[in-house]
């Protein structure tokens, strides 16, 4: 199963995203509150059930101690979320001063999250947070760079507005370029569009506009839903008929496209065309994924 991380290039639903995807996973699932800026997790989605002596900034400290601390340490740091212990959090930090002691430990905790994908079979989110750049690269500090680059799967959050387009395309080309150079390539980023306005009233974007604004396919899209998303922010009860919302519904259909591109680069990268090869390049650009997702 892929390890996915959301990130954005503004505040743009990159936790609530996380979450439905969370929720809405056909198989077991994690999400890893990982901005360096800090969760809200806590104060919100589990309504302060969660002390500050359970979490992410914890497995920095295990992890000074040795790479089998880190792994003995991490399972009592997550947070169920399920009555059977099939969908869990990895609670954030309660302090962006935190964020300086996880130097080396984004890449250890990159290590088991892809563990727990392949040989536990889970989906495993991760909320970057905002993205960060100095010098065209992403700065080590305010990104957890190690788990962006290590990831299955790079998701740019963006609503279908101007605001968030006009904001998500300054980032586009860096992050390209960091993934090439440092990460899984480039191959690995695709956008998650959440359709904040609707099209047919010409007050936003389609996915097909944004994936070629944005030279990014659309690999899912999620409705807006405010009912749902301050249930997930602000800690409330869930609506009525929460579990049948359009937006885990639509969340669970874009857990199932991101397992299928997953798939398909892990193909690519283990049996790289080669021009000698003309019907195995056939197949798989057959496969590769379209602009434009699956709505819209």
């Amino acid at each position: 199963m892929p390890v996915t991380v959301l990130a954005s290039a503004a505040s743009s639903g990159v936790t609530s995203s996380a979450l439905a995807l969370t929720l809405a996973s056909t198989r077991p699932s994690l999400l890893a509150e990982c901005d360096p800026k800090g969760g809200t997790l806590r104060s919100g989605f589990l309504q302060g059930q969660v002390s500050a002596g359970l979490g992410l900034y914890h497995l920095a400290a295990a992890d000074r101690v040795s790479p089998e601390a880190f792994a003995n340490a991490f399972p009592s740091h997550l947070w169920r979320i399920d009555d059977v212990g099939h969908r869990n959090i990895l609670p954030g930090l309660t302090d962006p001063a935190q964020a300086a002691a996880f130097g080396r430990t984004w890449a250890t905790l990159s290590d088991v999250l892809h563990v727990l994908a392949r040989e536990a079979d889970h989906d495993v989110f991760i909320d970057a947070g905002r993205l960060v750049f100095t010098a065209g690269r992403l700065n080590q500090a305010l990104t957890p760079a190690a788990l962006i680059h290590q990831a299955d799967l790079v998701l740019l959050v963006v609503r279908n507005t101007e605001p968030s387009l006009a904001l998500t395309r300054q980032v586009v080309d860096p992050l390209r370029a960091d993934l090439d150079e440092h990460g899984t390539g480039a191959s690995a980023l695709g956008l998650l569009v959440i359709e904040r306005e609707a099209p047919r009233r010409g007050r936003g974007y389609t996915t097909h506009q944004i994936a070629e604004a944005l030279k990014v396919p659309v690999l899912g899209a999620l409705p807006w839903d405010p009912s749902v998303t301050d249930y997930f922010t602000e800690g409330c009860g869930p609506p009525r008929g929460y579990s049948r919302s359009n937006l885990l519904r639509h969340a669970r259909t874009t857990t199932g496209q991101l397992e299928a591109v997953a798939q398909r680069r892990r193909i690519q990268q283990e049996y790289p065309v080669q021009t000698a090869n003309p019907q195995l390049a056939g197949v798989l650009r057959r496969l590769a994924p379209r602009p434009g997702g699956q709505r819209g």
